[in-house]
């Protein structure tokens, strides 16, 4: 399991909404160009939706579609992959009150087809790679919510 653990000098809201626009998703990963396609055309997503994401990563040309299992505003987002590269794949956001304002702790569990051999290239390649992605996208997670610079910024939602 990968655990990533960010602390954010903002509410637990502009994260859990800043989680859930895939166009932040796409500009935090910048690197790796990055697209998102949603099922349902709307930017912000909601529990069911689904997201295509495209991007090269390792060299390779990746596509994953996940799909939102959980949302518990502003506390909780799981998401999983219904289609792609991996197995198994299972990505939890969690926002608790930390010393900055939230503390921000995304869990990561992937699997690969292959057996014994999938399980060494996630110990070897994917988990480590996977880590610097999720601390990438926390950081301009940080970055948005606090105010620095980004062409998205957080915007608040309605919890009617």
């Amino acid at each position: 399991m990968i655990v990533v653990v960010t602390d954010v000098a903002a509410p637990a809201q502009v994260l859990h909404d800043l989680v859930l626009d895939v166009d932040v998703h796409a500009e935090s990963l910048r690197g790796s160009g990055e697209s998102a396609t949603t099922s349902t055309g709307r930017r912000t997503l909601a529990e069911g939706d689904e997201v295509t994401f495209r991007a090269r990563h390792l060299g390779v040309r990746w596509t994953m579609t996940s799909r939102v299992t959980t949302v518990e505003r502003p506390h909780r987002i799981v998401d999983e992959q219904v289609r792609g590269p991996f197995r198994r794949m299972r990505h939890e956001h969690v926002f608790a009150p930390g010393p900055r304002g939230t503390r921000m702790t995304d869990r990561m569990e992937v699997a690969l087809r292959g057996g014994p051999v999938g399980a060494l290239v996630v110990r070897l390649v994917a988990e480590p790679y996977l880590r610097r992605l999720l601390r990438e996208r926390a950081d301009h997670l940080r970055s948005v919510a606090e105010g620095g610079s980004s062409t998205r910024r957080a915007r608040p939602t309605s919890t009617t």
